[in-house]
């Protein structure tokens, strides 16, 4: 059979049964899938093969002395698809170094070193919150650092400094779309290697270089801030002990945008960019960060690059550094981890009949192995070549849409007896910080915990569970009910994108459960922020994690769940090649948890429903144009919401729309994912993507009577390289991006969905949607 998805389904099976056979050490614990060790010290000395110098490479900060420009090639830039022989943009760089003398060959190679020394684990991440009404723009950096291979005396301190009168140049626009691209020096990867991406670009003479940003050397006009890491969890390991340390950024807005430069202990020097005081923000989004299981991802790691994930983070900081972004948006599914499935620990829990699941004991052996299996897989993945740069150069915006972003797809939508059953729900009462929240050692609630600490710098205990003025760290942020699995409330968020655009990062997964996707007292807490969002405001950008305009699987829902179903019968008994059509927790047909998740299933429809009319009342109130941003459907789409035109006279009546301007119920529904998995997990794709394309066309007449239309836009009429698309315009079934941008003269909100033009090249071209402004007067 040669059908992409049967091989996923195989080599998962393959890999599931190998993993089923435990394995322990000597000293008879379990053998983990997944171990990580501290980032080997930038100071030691490189050995051979270990990496090509990247020209991006800039002095240790205080002894900023650029290379003289003779020493260098006059057009380093190279097609990505040189043949072997050729040399690369790192290659003729390192003949130019081996021709300068001794000293200042060692100075332009020079790692900053940390004083007193820090061993991280991972990070620096950086993490945007919001700009409060004095335009003083809130944030975060985050690192985690090894206890036994770090010095605390004194605390962590974080340096950052700007020039407020400096005007912010982005790099000349690369020429040629397969030019190579050396990622400059890193924390969590001192050692990288040149891989294919945009120009690499050349320090001047008379710049000094800050990784994406060339700007002027220090001056005493710097604003200078110093900051001591709050110490917010430790991680207590095998391996020993492990620091979080978290370190506010406050900055003050200006007239100009500006490049922020960072360090924490005078270390390697870093930057991002923050707007001009009036500036609307640029910003990217993304989706679904990871493969699914079986799937092999050196399918998608074209020449150069060192993994599957690469090229299009690659792609991303290429238009990073052409037009820097301000926040990196991410809607759901930054980290898979099916990985946790193959754990040694709960291979019993996970083989057990669906029945035995259900009262099967939390062992200590399984508590450790979650905790330690999230907090290496964090390390690992958020350390990682591009998608690290990235995390570190563009402050991140995230929001939990898959529990917490385990790819333990539909968390909340298995039934009622599973989601309680002790594995997936236990809880143990915390003697400590006043037993503010309960501590719920289970798949889920670790989870939900870890998600919180590396994406949103956040620890319940550490920060308290108050979202009123003043009361938290963070300003945007929504507390809702309680979740009923995962022992802690909602954490929402409501930012500041400029003063013409703010986002609503809703969570959609705490609190879900299979009759309910966010609870009343989420949706109150959510709505009544938004109605006290400045007059000012033209567009509000709702991020939720699943698509709510999108095409109708019912008819496979119903399928499915039906008990005649043979395919799900054959995986049940453990037929051969057919065990992938069950999942691994209770022997459902594997897609059913993801239709039982979608806005669109029976059980969520009258939930998505009376939540788009109260988008539409808040719409046409505020003079407010709202859009929906999604992913997780493994695809780029364009859904849209708008008023249903009636006509009158006979079916060969002509009807005229409501022009978008002026239509309060015209909402787009952007569906972006950064990643290919199998799509909606069938095969094979191609006939998935031509059935969700064929459904597209389809009536939906579900909000009719509510005037509310809802259709498709075809706005993938070709392909990335041109060529006419003559079918499947609704739906493109490639790995994608989105870039959004405030246009001032139109007052339009534009989303580029990037998507990627031949697989693993790391190049994309766009499909620009636009949505309108508010065009109508408060209230009518």
């Amino acid at each position: 059979m040669d059908i992409v998805g049967w091989h996923a389904q195989r080599r998962a099976h393959k890999e599931a049964r190998h993993f089923s056979e435990v394995q322990r050490e000597p000293d008879g614990t379990y053998l983990p899938v997944e171990d990580i060790d501290p980032l080997p010290d930038g100071s030691r000395p490189a050995q051979a093969g270990d990496f090509r110098v990247p020209p991006s490479a800039s002095p240790s900060p205080g002894t900023l002395s650029p290379v003289p420009p003779k020493y260098f090639p006059e057009n380093p830039a190279r097609n990505a698809y040189a043949s072997a022989g050729e040399q690369s943009v790192s290659g003729n760089y390192s003949v130019s170094l081996a021709q300068m003398p001794a000293a200042e060959r060692s100075r332009a190679q020079r790692l900053a070193i940390m004083e007193p020394h820090l061993q991280f684990m991972v990070g620096p991440l950086l993490r945007y919150d919001t700009v409060d009404e004095n335009g003083l723009w809130r944030g975060a950096a985050l690192i985690v650092t090894a206890d036994a291979g770090s010095s605390y005396e004194p605390f962590p301190v974080l340096t950052y400094q700007w020039d407020p009168e400096e005007i912010a140049r982005p790099s000349p626009r690369t020429q040629g779309s397969h030019s190579l691209y050396d990622l400059g020096p890193h924390p969590a990867d001192p050692h990288a290697t040149a891989i294919a991406g945009p120009s690499a670009q050349l320090p001047d003479a008379n710049e000094a270089y800050f990784g994406d940003y060339k700007g002027k050397a220090n001056t005493r006009d710097d604003q200078t801030q110093h900051v001591t890491g709050q110490e917010i969890y430790v991680f207590a390991g095998n391996g020993g002990t492990f620091t979080f340390w978290r370190f506010p950024i406050q900055i003050q807005l200006g007239i100009n945008e500006i490049c922020i430069k960072y360090s924490i202990n005078g270390g390697m020097q870093l930057s991002f960019f923050v707007p001009a005081r009036h500036q609307n923000m640029r910003w990217a989004a993304h989706s679904c960060n990871g493969f699914s299981a079986g799937v092999n991802q050196d399918d998608f790691r074209g020449p150069g690059f060192k993994s599957g994930y690469d090229p299009m983070w690659v792609d991303l900081l290429r238009q990073h550094v052409e037009r820097p972004f301000h926040v990196l948006v991410g809607g759901g599914d930054q980290l898979y981890c099916d990985s946790l499935t193959r754990e040694p620990a709960i291979q019993e829990w996970i083989l057990a009949k669906p029945s035995a699941k259900k009262n099967f004991p939390l062992t200590g052996e399984i508590v450790s192995c979650i905790d330690r299996f999230f907090f290496n897989h964090y390390c690992s993945s958020f350390r990682m070549g591009a998608f690290a740069r990235a995390n570190s150069s563009i402050p991140m915006l995230n929001m939990c849409a898959n529990l917490a972003h385990l790819k333990i797809d539909g968390f909340g939508s298995y039934p009622e007896e599973l989601q309680q059953s002790p594995v997936f729900k236990q809880w143990v009462a915390s003697i400590c910080l006043k037993a503010l929240v309960h501590n719920t050692f289970s798949i889920g609630a670790r989870g939900y915990f870890f998600y919180l600490l590396f994406q949103c710098f956040i620890h319940p205990h550490y920060d308290g569970l108050d979202d009123t003025t003043g009361k938290h760290m963070f300003k945007s942020i929504i507390f809702g009910a309680q979740g009923p699995y995962v022992g802690l409330p909602s954490h929402s968020f409501l930012s500041y994108l400029g003063p013409d655009v703010q986002i609503l990062m809703l969570d959609c997964r705490a609190e879900r459960k299979r009759s309910q996707v966010c609870s009343e007292f989420q949706y109150k807490k959510a709505f009544e922020r938004i109605r006290h969002l400045p007059s000012g405001v033209k567009h509000l950008v709702v991020q939720l994690g699943i698509p709510i305009a999108y095409p109708r699987m019912v008819f496979l829902e119903t399928a499915l769940d039906s008990r005649f179903n043979p395919l799900t019968a054959l995986g049940r008994s453990g037929t051969t090649g057919f065990s992938g059509f069950v999942n691994k927790f209770n022997a459902d047909a594997e897609l059913l948890d993801d239709l039982n998740d979608h806005w669109t299933a029976k059980s969520h429809k009258k939930e998505r429903n009376w939540l788009i009319q109260q988008m539409q009342g808040i719409a046409r109130m505020k003079s407010l144009r709202i859009s929906f941003l999604s992913g997780d459907v493994h695809c780029a789409a364009v859904g849209v919401l708008k008023t249903l035109v009636r006509g009158i006279g006979g079916k060969n009546s002509r009807t005229i729309d409501v022009p978008p301007e002026t239509d309060y119920r015209y909402m787009i529904n952007v569906v972006t994912s950064m990643f290919l998995l199998l799509p909606l997990k069938l095969w094979p794709p191609n006939g998935v993507i031509a059935m969700v394309s064929t459904l597209a066309t389809k009536t939906h007449r579900t909000l009719h009577h509510a005037e509310t239309d809802e259709i498709m836009l075809p706005i993938f009429s070709k392909e990335p390289n041109g060529n006419i698309r003559l079918q499947n315009k609704y739906i493109m079934g490639r790995r994608n991006w989105c870039a959004v941008s405030f246009d001032p003269q139109s007052q339009e909100l534009e989303f580029d969905i990037r998507v990627e033009m031949e697989k693993g090249i790391g190049v994309s071209a766009g499909y620009p949607v636009r949505s309108p402004p508010p065009m109508w007067l408060p209230g009518t």
